[in-house]
């Protein structure tokens, strides 16, 4: 074979090139399916809430008008959209630690129980199996002011001396009306879903009971992932009571778990909305107290047919989310985790 017979430089770099160039159009062949679906659930509805945050569209109407940022500054300027913005925040704030702390707490007990510990995961997960509107129904008879269970055990509580001497603290010589419990003993039980005092706190408790349950899942699932050698490294140190080895090992091992747990809670909080409607619609309860972000995409998206307000607020909400997600990722990425 002579020199002219052999292969070119450039010749053999087309060989070569070819067989990429075909797996690399076989596996965007492959992938454009799933491509294209995740286009058109996940990418462009959020695109057209965005185009629609900066109109005046309502469903029906044949043409709108850009608004620009009239939506955006409407959200943070009027009354009814601050409050909006304070009973989530509210929500979120109250429901996150508490319900992240008393499942890790229930989880703690649980794995600590050597007799009883499948009764206590059925009991506190029954919350989160069970239709949160049918419950929240419960909860609106359990809280009615004259029939409701709540208020009748306290008005039982205030017709018993010393029960009611004992938690109104009249033996310190305090008037009744110094404490809670001393004013719903003269004043009478308070209208718990009535009263813009309260109606937060009620939705917030309902959440809490409603959601640690989850959480004590997925802690559990994380405490098993602890390694039994950490424990007896960390005895053999010096740390032999529970809290020192909680404190050392158990807290430590639980950071991915944990980050992903109140990421999670976050992002369920911010979504609230099964409450809110069953228990306040319509309106948001007194005062707008309990006007969270869901239940004012549903009132002015879907009930009022004011699109593009709506819209506006779904970004926001949308923001929020991302902001918690790229929080977590930022987190996880700083090795959160110990092995």
């Amino acid at each position: 074979m002579s020199v002219a017979d052999l292969p070119s430089s450039a010749a053999m770099r087309r060989a070569t090139a070819d067989p990429d160039r075909r797996q690399a159009s076989a596996g965007w062949l492959m992938s454009a399916p799933a491509l294209a679906l995740m286009l058109t659930i996940l990418i462009a509805p959020v695109l057209l809430a965005l185009m629609l945050s900066f109109t005046d569209y309502s469903l029906g109407n044949p043409s709108f008008n850009w608004v620009g940022w009239d939506n955006y500054e409407r959200i943070f300027t009027r009354s009814t959209y601050t409050k909006m913005l304070s009973a989530t925040f509210t929500y979120v704030i109250t429901v996150v630690p508490l319900s992240v702390g008393l499942g890790l707490g229930a989880a703690l007990l649980i794995q600590s129980l050597t007799r009883g510990a499948a009764i206590y995961k059925a009991v506190y997960f029954l919350p989160v199996m069970a239709t949160l509107l049918a419950m929240t129904i419960v909860w609106q008879l359990m809280l009615h002011p004259s029939i409701g269970v709540i208020n009748r055990g306290l008005e039982g509580l205030c017709a018993m001396p010393f029960t009611r001497g004992l938690f109104s603290l009249s033996f310190l010589g305090l008037s009744p009306e110094a404490t809670w419990f001393g004013r719903v003993c003269t004043e009478g039980a308070p209208l718990w879903l009535g009263d813009r005092d309260y109606a937060i706190w009620v939705v917030c408790f309902i959440g809490i009971w409603q959601g640690f349950g989850f959480n004590m899942v997925l802690y559990l699932a994380g405490l098993t992932g602890v390694s039994r050698e950490l424990y007896a490294a960390a005895e053999m140190d010096g740390a032999r009571s529970y809290w020192e080895r909680f404190r050392l090992v158990t807290w430590p091992a639980l950071g991915p778990t944990t980050v992903f747990v109140v990421t999670i809670t976050c992002i369920r909080a911010f979504q609230a909305f099964d409450t809110v409607e069953a228990l306040f619609s319509p309106g948001g309860g007194p005062g707008k107290s309990v006007y969270v972000m869901m239940f004012a995409i549903y009132e002015k998206g879907v009930t009022q047919n004011l699109m593009g307000i709506g819209a506006a607020i779904t970004v926001l909400f949308l923001i929020f989310v991302m902001i918690l997600t790229l929080i977590q990722r930022w987190i996880t990425e700083r090795k959160v985790h110990y092995t």
